[in-house]
């Protein structure tokens, strides 16, 4: 078996990749075939033995689209707000369409010549006029509706095809009628259910379509992190080139705040790299000859040469961006309640129209009473509710969502959030805040805490090392003065020196005692701050320790409520992470998580999801890095804080906007309400249509009750209006954020 990656042009919807989906598995020689809509493209698996890429090709252009060949890359695009205007221009066309048809029940004023009393041709060349216009708007679902019929895989769009061609051919017949004299043909026109009908399943898609590039733009923005030109040294010389030109074997450089270029090895010098975007760690790592370096990270306070090993796909970038891929081209194991119920629903109704046409000839009632049966029975049945009854739910959802601080991306995330029972967790900048803090101070001396922090403050503010920054936010923070620093020095690998008023102090780890000769009579001291993860930070002040600092990343102030709610709901919590299991084992231990898996790697932690899902567990990820991306990606659900960066925000499913982990929990009671909203939804979009199915066949014209077509369109409309009112009922019901009692938030 061969596994290939096409991409498919002509995808405008969920109908066209269910559509080609199912098309693709029918065919001999496919062992599976799945289609993202989002990434437009099919991934499948076949018999190369049967099959070649052409044959693959010819499938997808029998099934109505074209291949453009292998899918390769992703091509950056240009937002277009043209289905938005489009969309906003057809609403007012309806709104319009319905003020024409409708306003003379209730004696709302009219133009005489579109006047259904005073002017019965100009009224209906009116609505002849709007139906064809939304016909050519809707032709993509007529198109689908027709493609799906001849493929034997029939779905809601064949089932509103044929109800809109039937109601639109009804009404063409009846404005010929009235045309030759017949003034009783216009209360036979349903040209306005034609317009609405397909209004509003455009409506439905419309909400649902409004981050279909997001997983696209992800990748572009993963791709760009590692930078487009590298510095090369040739016999001696700088040059800069272009990443596409350096060749295994070249020599690169790297300066401090550079970014490296691409997978290497150091060959010459030693700097820090901060390589928190592939394993997560806050710190960055200390690095010299012989050591590895990864595409993408960025070069704090050295100048290093490294030879290229891996270029282009080989590189650990590449590698992500391929994680990401596959994870999109996963399809969930979750179908849409609605597409359950319309894949009994669509052929049922088809088979019943047709039938109760045929059975009306048979029985001698005439082809136009069987053909306004038919169109009857299609109208009635037409689930045009159905196209609102989730996605209204889920846009009223995600309103009260981004009130409390949670963006929703995927619609499906409310239907699905309530299965959560294992939430994964990263631990830097997810659980912790992502950046270094001052943790705890041991001050040997007469100087106040306070001023301790202001002279080394001072001092690590000329310095770009990240542990420093810890210092000057502080300062920043507690609004003190820089003092002046004179006779400042870096020593590479230990740490720095400066004088402030006449007075040297050396600042730097155990090394730089070392190197100075300094005796260390606080070793326990600095092993007790290092049990509990942090980095050591000793300063020095005339050839004596005067303060030994810990510096780390400290954990986010409601992380341990979190933990301690989401047990309570009987959600398995588990932390996983690329740091060192000791840190990761004590801070699991103060927020209340029992499972840790730490030392992990992107592809890792992504393997890590899958075997969760395989044990039947719905996952949920939450976190913050670019190494995160993938497991975001795979996870049943990916929750990424705003602080994150952008590539992890935009793999997710949902963004906590408040940096707020409380948010998981009002995420998981919002998304009960809503799908029992949508479950009651789903009922009345079907209810008024299925009770008068019956009625519409004639089965109760003995006692003298029976609809027209016209009666079975205001069923259709009272059921919208139904599911409208009652997804409205979600707006009353204001979730509040969680508060619990000696909470430090």
């Amino acid at each position: 078996m061969k596994k290939i990656v096409l991409s498919i042009e002509g995808m405008t919807c969920s109908a066209c990749s269910n559509g080609l989906e199912k098309y693709l598995n029918k065919q001999k020689g496919i062992k599976s075939a799945f289609v993202n809509l989002v990434m437009a493209n099919a991934t499948i698996e076949y018999d190369e033995k049967i099959l070649n890429i052409d044959n693959l090709n010819e499938f997808v252009r029998k099934a109505g689209f074209k291949s453009l060949g292998e899918f390769k890359e992703i091509k950056e695009e240009s937002k277009n707000k043209k289905e938005k205007v489009k969309f906003i221009v057809f609403t007012i066309l309806a709104v319009i369409l319905m003020y024409i048809a409708m306003g003379h029940m209730i004696n709302l004023p009219t133009l005489s010549i579109i006047d259904v009393n005073r002017n019965p041709i100009g009224y209906t060349i009116c609505l002849f006029i709007f139906a064809i216009i939304f016909m050519v708007y809707g032709f993509d679902i007529l198109k689908n509706g027709y493609k799906n019929l001849i493929h034997r895989t029939a779905n809601m769009d064949t089932l509103v095809g044929i109800g809109v061609i039937s109601s639109f051919l009804y009404s063409l017949y009846n404005m010929i009628l009235l045309f030759k004299g017949n003034n009783e043909a216009i209360h036979h026109l349903y040209f306005e259910s034609v317009v609405m009908v397909i209004y509003f399943i455009k409506l439905g898609r419309y909400i649902d379509g409004i981050s279909k590039d997001k997983t696209k733009e992800a990748i572009q923005k993963l791709v760009k992190i590692t930078p487009e030109k590298a510095t090369i040294k040739i016999d001696g010389i700088e040059k800069t080139v272009t990443i596409d030109e350096v060749s295994k074997g070249d020599i690169v450089i790297s300066k401090p705040g550079e970014r490296i270029s691409v997978d290497g090895e150091i060959i010459e010098g030693r700097t820090h790299l901060d390589e928190s975007f592939i394993t997560g760690e806050s710190k960055p790592q200390a690095k010299k000859i012989g050591d590895k370096v990864i595409a993408g990270s960025i070069n704090y306070d050295g100048y290093i040469e490294y030879k290229a090993e891996k270029i282009g796909k080989e590189s650990a970038i590449s590698e992500i961006v391929k994680l990401v891929v596959e994870a999109s081209n996963t399809k969930a194991p979750i179908a849409k309640i609605a597409d359950k119920v319309s894949g009994y629903f669509v052929p049922v109704v088809i088979a019943i129209s047709i039938l109760t046409f045929l059975i009306y000839l048979i029985l001698g009632y005439g082809f136009e009473n069987a053909l306004i049966t038919f169109v009857t029975i299609l109208v009635v049945a037409c689930p045009c509710s159905l196209g609102l009854a989730t996605p209204l739910a889920i846009v009223v959802s995600e309103g009260k969502c981004a009130n409390n601080g949670i963006l929703i991306k995927k619609s499906e995330i409310l239907e699905n959030a309530k299965k959560i029972d294992t939430i994964v967790f990263d631990k830097t900048g997810t659980l912790t805040y992502g950046t270094l803090k001052i943790a705890k101070i041991n001050n040997y001396s007469n100087i106040s805490d306070e001023k301790l922090l202001q002279l080394v403050g001072s001092i690590e503010s000329k310095s770009t090392h990240p542990i420093g920054k810890a210092f000057t936010d502080y300062l920043k923070e507690n609004k003190q003065e820089v003092l002046e620093v004179k006779e400042f020095s870096n020593v590479s690998g230990f740490g720095i020196v400066g004088k402030i008023d006449k007075e040297e102090f050396i600042i730097g780890n155990s090394k730089m005692l070392e190197n100075y000769k300094i005796k260390n009579i606080y070793e326990k001291d600095e092993k007790e701050l290092s049990k509990k993860g942090n980095s050591i930070v000793y300063v020095v002040q005339n050839e004596e320790i005067i303060a030994l600092i810990g510096v780390n990343d400290i954990v986010r102030k409601n992380s341990k409520k979190v933990i301690e709610e989401l047990n309570n709901k009987n959600i398995d919590t588990i932390m996983l992470t690329g740091d060192n299991k000791e840190t990761a084992q004590k801070i699991a231990e103060d927020i209340g998580i029992t499972k840790v898996i730490a030392n992990v790697l992107p592809n890792e932690k992504t393997n890590i999801i899958k075997k969760l899902k395989q044990e039947n567990k719905y996952v949920m990820m939450c976190g913050d890095g670019i190494n995160d991306s993938p497991a975001l990606a795979t996870a049943d659900i990916g929750v990424s804080i705003k602080s994150g960066t952008d590539i992890a925000m935009d793999s997710s499913d949902v963004i906590l906007t408040k940096n707020d982990l409380n948010s998981i929990i009002n995420l998981i009671d919002i998304s009960k309400r809503t799908i029992r909203i949508i479950k009651q939804n789903l009922f009345w979009a079907f209810f008024y249509n299925v009770l008068m199915i019956p009625i519409a066949i004639g089965i109760l014209k003995p006692i003298g009750i029976s609809i027209s077509p016209m009666v079975a369109s205001l069923a259709m409309v009272f059921s919208s209006i139904t599911v409208i009112l009652n997804t409205l009922r979600l707006k009353k019901k204001y979730i509040k954020p969680l508060t619990y009692k000696n909470s430090m938030i």
